[in-house]
Protein backbone atom coordinates (compact mmCIF):
# COMPACT_ATOMS: atom_id res chain seq x y z
CA UNK A 1 0.00 0.00 0.00
CA UNK A 2 1.36 3.63 -0.97
CA UNK A 3 1.31 5.84 2.29
CA UNK A 4 0.17 9.32 2.31
CA UNK A 5 3.31 10.74 1.10
CA UNK A 6 3.53 9.08 -2.09
CA UNK A 7 -0.04 9.33 -2.82
CA UNK A 8 0.00 13.06 -1.63
CA UNK A 9 3.00 13.42 -4.29
CA UNK A 10 1.36 11.29 -7.58
CA UNK A 11 -1.61 13.82 -7.03
CA UNK A 12 0.72 16.96 -7.08
CA UNK A 13 2.61 15.62 -10.36
CA UNK A 14 -0.43 14.59 -11.87
CA UNK A 15 -2.03 18.25 -11.24
CA UNK A 16 1.34 19.83 -12.56
CA UNK A 17 0.74 17.33 -16.17
CA UNK A 18 -2.67 18.47 -16.60
CA UNK A 19 -1.68 22.19 -16.20
CA UNK A 20 1.08 22.58 -18.14
CA UNK A 21 1.46 23.06 -22.19
CA UNK A 22 4.07 20.36 -22.94
CA UNK A 23 7.03 18.56 -20.21
CA UNK A 24 10.51 18.50 -21.14
CA UNK A 25 12.24 15.26 -19.35
CA UNK A 26 15.94 15.84 -18.30
CA UNK A 27 18.97 13.77 -17.05
CA UNK A 28 20.74 15.40 -14.80
CA UNK A 29 22.93 13.13 -13.47
CA UNK A 30 26.41 14.81 -12.61
CA UNK A 31 24.92 18.01 -11.66
CA UNK A 32 25.29 20.36 -8.22
CA UNK A 33 22.56 21.45 -6.22
CA UNK A 34 24.06 25.29 -7.46
CA UNK A 35 23.60 24.27 -11.24
CA UNK A 36 19.99 22.67 -10.89
CA UNK A 37 19.11 25.70 -8.81
CA UNK A 38 20.20 28.08 -11.45
CA UNK A 39 18.56 26.32 -14.15
CA UNK A 40 15.26 26.30 -12.17
CA UNK A 41 15.78 30.03 -11.91
CA UNK A 42 16.41 30.54 -15.45
CA UNK A 43 13.64 28.54 -16.66
CA UNK A 44 11.22 30.19 -13.51
CA UNK A 45 11.83 33.30 -16.07
CA UNK A 46 9.89 31.59 -19.39
CA UNK A 47 7.22 30.21 -16.91
CA UNK A 48 8.44 27.27 -16.76
CA UNK A 49 9.46 24.86 -13.26
CA UNK A 50 12.15 22.22 -13.15
CA UNK A 51 11.20 19.19 -10.75
CA UNK A 52 13.31 16.40 -9.79
CA UNK A 53 10.98 13.66 -9.31
CA UNK A 54 11.15 9.73 -8.61
CA UNK A 55 10.15 7.69 -12.09
CA UNK A 56 7.53 5.42 -10.65
CA UNK A 57 5.49 8.14 -9.27
CA UNK A 58 5.69 10.56 -12.49
CA UNK A 59 5.22 7.43 -14.13
CA UNK A 60 1.80 6.93 -11.89
CA UNK A 61 1.19 10.78 -11.69
CA UNK A 62 1.25 10.42 -15.92
CA UNK A 63 -0.82 7.47 -16.08
CA UNK A 64 -3.42 9.00 -14.06
CA UNK A 65 -3.63 12.00 -16.18
CA UNK A 66 -3.57 10.10 -19.29
CA UNK A 67 -0.24 10.65 -20.95
CA UNK A 68 1.02 7.06 -21.68
CA UNK A 69 4.21 5.85 -22.95
CA UNK A 70 6.70 7.48 -21.22
CA UNK A 71 8.24 4.71 -19.63
CA UNK A 72 11.53 4.14 -21.92
CA UNK A 73 11.91 8.14 -20.77
CA UNK A 74 11.53 7.42 -17.23
CA UNK A 75 15.11 5.70 -16.73
CA UNK A 76 17.84 7.00 -14.61
CA UNK A 77 17.58 10.47 -12.73
CA UNK A 78 15.50 12.07 -14.19
CA UNK A 79 13.94 16.43 -13.58
CA UNK A 80 10.85 17.05 -15.75
CA UNK A 81 10.09 20.72 -16.88
CA UNK A 82 6.79 21.73 -16.64
CA UNK A 83 5.82 24.29 -19.49
CA UNK A 84 3.10 26.60 -19.07
CA UNK A 85 4.58 29.43 -21.58
CA UNK A 86 6.61 29.41 -24.71
CA UNK A 87 7.50 25.75 -25.18
CA UNK A 88 10.31 26.85 -27.84
CA UNK A 89 11.89 29.02 -25.60
CA UNK A 90 12.03 26.43 -22.79
CA UNK A 91 13.52 24.13 -25.29
CA UNK A 92 16.00 26.68 -26.19
CA UNK A 93 16.88 27.39 -22.77
CA UNK A 94 17.57 23.90 -22.03
CA UNK A 95 19.86 23.20 -25.11
CA UNK A 96 21.81 25.96 -24.12
CA UNK A 97 22.11 25.29 -20.54
CA UNK A 98 23.17 21.44 -21.76
CA UNK A 99 26.27 23.10 -23.84
CA UNK A 100 26.55 24.95 -20.42
CA UNK A 101 25.95 21.74 -17.98
CA UNK A 102 27.36 18.75 -20.26
CA UNK A 103 25.76 16.70 -17.57
CA UNK A 104 22.47 17.74 -18.43
CA UNK A 105 20.78 15.64 -21.18
CA UNK A 106 17.21 16.18 -22.78
CA UNK A 107 15.70 12.94 -23.05
CA UNK A 108 12.19 13.56 -24.71
CA UNK A 109 9.16 15.42 -23.74
CA UNK A 110 5.04 15.40 -23.97
CA UNK A 111 3.32 17.89 -26.29
CA UNK A 112 -0.04 18.21 -27.71
CA UNK A 113 -1.09 14.52 -26.89
CA UNK A 114 2.59 13.41 -28.64
CA UNK A 115 5.35 11.55 -26.57
CA UNK A 116 8.84 12.79 -28.34
CA UNK A 117 12.19 11.45 -28.39
CA UNK A 118 14.84 12.83 -27.71
CA UNK A 119 15.56 14.05 -31.21
CA UNK A 120 12.29 15.60 -31.37
CA UNK A 121 12.33 17.66 -28.32
CA UNK A 122 15.97 18.65 -28.90
CA UNK A 123 14.34 19.47 -32.66
CA UNK A 124 12.06 22.27 -30.71
CA UNK A 125 15.19 24.08 -29.08
CA UNK A 126 15.58 24.84 -33.58
CA UNK A 127 12.14 26.47 -33.85
CA UNK A 128 11.62 30.12 -33.93
CA UNK A 129 10.35 31.42 -30.52
CA UNK A 130 6.58 32.83 -30.44
CA UNK A 131 7.61 36.48 -29.73
CA UNK A 132 9.84 36.00 -33.27
CA UNK A 133 6.95 34.34 -35.05
CA UNK A 134 4.44 36.95 -34.07
CA UNK A 135 6.66 39.69 -35.15
CA UNK A 136 6.95 38.24 -38.63
CA UNK A 137 3.35 37.70 -38.67
CA UNK A 138 2.74 41.20 -37.72
CA UNK A 139 5.24 41.89 -40.23
CA UNK A 140 3.29 39.90 -43.12
CA UNK A 141 0.49 41.65 -42.16
CA UNK A 142 1.71 45.29 -42.41
CA UNK A 143 3.13 44.20 -45.63
CA UNK A 144 -0.33 42.75 -47.27
CA UNK A 145 -1.73 45.63 -45.96
CA UNK A 146 0.22 47.87 -47.51
CA UNK A 147 0.76 46.32 -50.91
CA UNK A 148 -3.40 46.41 -50.63
CA UNK A 149 -2.95 50.34 -50.31
CA UNK A 150 -0.87 50.69 -53.33
CA UNK A 151 -2.86 48.75 -55.46
CA UNK A 152 -5.72 50.45 -54.61
CA UNK A 153 -4.18 53.84 -54.91
CA UNK A 154 -2.79 52.97 -58.54
CA UNK A 155 -6.08 51.57 -59.34
CA UNK A 156 -7.64 54.86 -58.78
CA UNK A 157 -5.16 56.75 -60.31
CA UNK A 158 -5.40 54.72 -63.30
CA UNK A 159 -9.51 55.29 -63.89
CA UNK A 160 -8.64 58.87 -63.52
CA UNK A 161 -5.67 59.16 -66.11
CA UNK A 162 -8.47 57.27 -68.55
CA UNK A 163 -11.22 59.54 -67.31
CA UNK A 164 -9.44 62.61 -68.73
CA UNK A 165 -8.11 60.85 -71.70
CA UNK A 166 -12.00 60.26 -72.48
CA UNK A 167 -12.68 63.66 -72.02
CA UNK A 168 -9.95 64.66 -74.51
CA UNK A 169 -11.60 62.22 -77.33
CA UNK A 170 -14.45 64.31 -77.00
CA UNK A 171 -15.56 66.61 -80.13
CA UNK A 172 -15.72 69.70 -79.37
CA UNK A 173 -19.81 69.64 -79.99
CA UNK A 174 -20.38 66.87 -78.07
CA UNK A 175 -20.04 69.49 -75.26
CA UNK A 176 -22.89 70.39 -73.58
CA UNK A 177 -24.05 73.72 -74.25
CA UNK A 178 -24.49 76.59 -71.47
CA UNK A 179 -28.02 77.72 -71.41
CA UNK A 180 -28.42 81.39 -70.61
CA UNK A 181 -31.67 82.35 -69.52
CA UNK A 182 -33.59 84.96 -70.87
CA UNK A 183 -34.98 88.18 -68.99
CA UNK A 184 -38.71 88.44 -70.50
CA UNK A 185 -38.16 92.45 -70.18
CA UNK A 186 -42.34 93.60 -68.43
CA UNK A 187 -43.88 95.72 -70.94
CA UNK A 188 -44.57 99.32 -70.58
CA UNK A 189 -47.67 100.61 -68.85
CA UNK A 190 -49.92 102.43 -70.69
CA UNK A 191 -50.84 105.97 -68.66
CA UNK A 192 -53.89 106.92 -69.95
CA UNK A 193 -54.55 110.52 -70.58
CA UNK A 194 -57.68 112.80 -69.25
CA UNK A 195 -60.16 113.36 -71.77
CA UNK A 196 -60.69 116.52 -72.93
CA UNK A 197 -63.82 118.07 -72.90
CA UNK A 198 -63.04 121.14 -75.01
CA UNK A 199 -65.07 119.84 -78.34
CA UNK A 200 -68.23 119.57 -76.33
CA UNK A 201 -67.82 122.90 -75.12
CA UNK A 202 -67.72 124.59 -78.32
CA UNK A 203 -70.76 122.33 -79.64
CA UNK A 204 -72.50 124.02 -77.11
CA UNK A 205 -71.55 127.88 -77.75
CA UNK A 206 -72.44 127.15 -81.02
CA UNK A 207 -75.94 125.50 -80.32
CA UNK A 208 -76.35 128.70 -77.85
CA UNK A 209 -75.21 131.29 -80.65
CA UNK A 210 -78.09 129.28 -83.18
CA UNK A 211 -80.88 129.88 -81.20
CA UNK A 212 -80.07 134.34 -80.57
CA UNK A 213 -80.20 134.35 -84.30
CA UNK A 214 -84.00 132.80 -84.64
CA UNK A 215 -85.04 135.30 -82.11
Amino acid sequence: MPNATKVERVAELKEQIEGANALLLTEYRGLTVLEITELRRSLRELDASLSVIKNTLMLRAANDAGVMELDELLAGPSAVAFIHGDVVAVAKKLKDASKQFPALVIKGGYMDGTVLDAAGASALAELESREVMLSKIAGLLKGEMSRAAAAFIAAQSQFLSLLEAYKEKLPAGDAEPEVVAEVEEPAAEVVEEPVVEEAAEETSTEEEADGESED
